[in-house]
């Protein structure tokens, strides 16, 4: 398409879960639901549209071993947008990913910066790997860094222990979120186990990553504060095969991890029936591959969440979440075109006719 180019969207364009339209223009990167007067060089395009679909747990930057190269960042965000994601929230990363922001045939990233560990208590290579006393420190400095959120990890395997543990004793988390909200950032967690959530959860964090751990007396808890998840359903798909390459030498976690995989559609349901915002997110760029969108809301809704509320966690109800706008009027052409409804079946998803970033035709 030109500059001057024109995009007639036809069919049907849900623009909100209750807000259905026959059509939409794009006219210089942005959306009209009026038709531009004069408007030669159309190109339409027919089908169910829908928001650019948002990753709320990636990381562009980064593989099982570290920071990657740029070629293989691109080559991450090329793979997340052909497969309809537009907009990411980058649940951590080592590497700086600020050029992506200068290219317009990729995906939107909003960054948490770093993640922040406990010394020798997550995957190498990864985090600052920091003591309690400093907590507050790196916190601000990833506040700044980011793009509104800065992550820790909750918890993870303790070594003595021989099981998952919280990370962080309470009194620092509750300084560091504080310190986060005084700069502006939300605050989300790695929490695979049950132990660190509370203490999170009422020192004030905004999102907690994964929530395996989420038990039915501290799901109350969760809704009261209004605290999100972010299942990562395809993540905890791997639970099985990381307990038993861990059986030797760590049966207790191991036995942890199956038991957490074991309950996984159970915990969603759970949540998601006491009103605990939910959305989807894939953990892609550590060990799992890129441009696994659509199988996360398939996963959701195989765990009982209905389709329309599984399409909504990453679309019109994550944009929302995130700040950044969906299909209104006005806003950046971000969106992805369908053969079939993804309200019937959400497994369209993985079939994207055409995808529609910045106003313009990129796949």
């Amino acid at each position: 398409m030109s500059d001057g180019a024109v995009l007639h969207v036809k069919g049907q364009v849900l623009a909100g879960p209750d807000d259905v339209r026959d059509e939409l223009w794009v006219v210089g990167g942005r959306i009209s639901y009026d038709r531009p007067a004069g408007a030669r060089d159309v190109t339409t395009v027919t089908g169910w549209a829908l928001p650019g679909l948002v990753d709320a747990h990636c990381h562009v930057g980064l593989d099982a071993h570290g920071p990657v190269d740029a070629e293989t960042a691109e080559k991450q965000a090329l793979t997340d947008r052909d497969a309809g994601t537009l907009l990411v929230r980058d649940a951590g990363s080592p590497s700086d990913t600020r050029w992506i922001d200068d290219r317009a045939d990729l995906p939107k990233i909003i960054r948490a910066g770093r993640h922040i560990a406990r010394t020798r208590r997550y995957i190498r290579n990864y985090a600052w790997e920091i003591e309690p006393d400093d907590l507050v420190a790196y916190v601000a400095q990833e506040a700044r860094r980011g793009d509104g959120w800065v992550k820790l990890v909750g918890d993870w395997i303790d070594r003595d222990l021989g099981d998952l543990a919280p990370c962080w004793p309470r009194e620092a988390v509750e300084a560091a979120i504080a310190e986060a909200h005084r700069l502006g950032a939300r605050v989300t967690a790695h929490c695979f186990a049950e132990s660190s959530l509370r203490d999170l959860v009422e020192a004030g964090i905004d999102c907690v990553e994964h929530a395996t751990g989420l038990s039915e007396d501290l799901i109350p808890l969760f809704a009261e504060r209004g605290v999100a998840i972010v299942p990562t359903l395809v993540n905890i798909a791997t639970f099985p095969k990381l307990a038993e390459g861990g059986e030797k030498k760590f049966p207790r976690w191991s036995a942890h991890m199956r038991r957490l995989h074991e309950r996984r559609y159970d915990t969603v349901r759970g949540a998601y029936d006491a009103g605990i915002p939910v959305y989807v997110g894939t953990d892609a760029g550590g060990s799992l591959a890129h441009g696994l969108v659509a199988e996360e809301v398939a996963e959701l809704v195989a765990a009982g969440i209905p389709p329309l509320a599984a399409l909504s966690a990453t679309t019109w109800g994550a944009r929302a979440w995130l700040g950044r706008p969906g299909l209104q009027e006005g806003a950046p052409a971000d969106l992805v075109v369908y053969e079939a409804d993804p309200r019937a079946d959400v497994r369209v998803l993985a079939a994207p006719r055409r995808v529609v970033l910045n106003g313009r035709v990129v796949g």
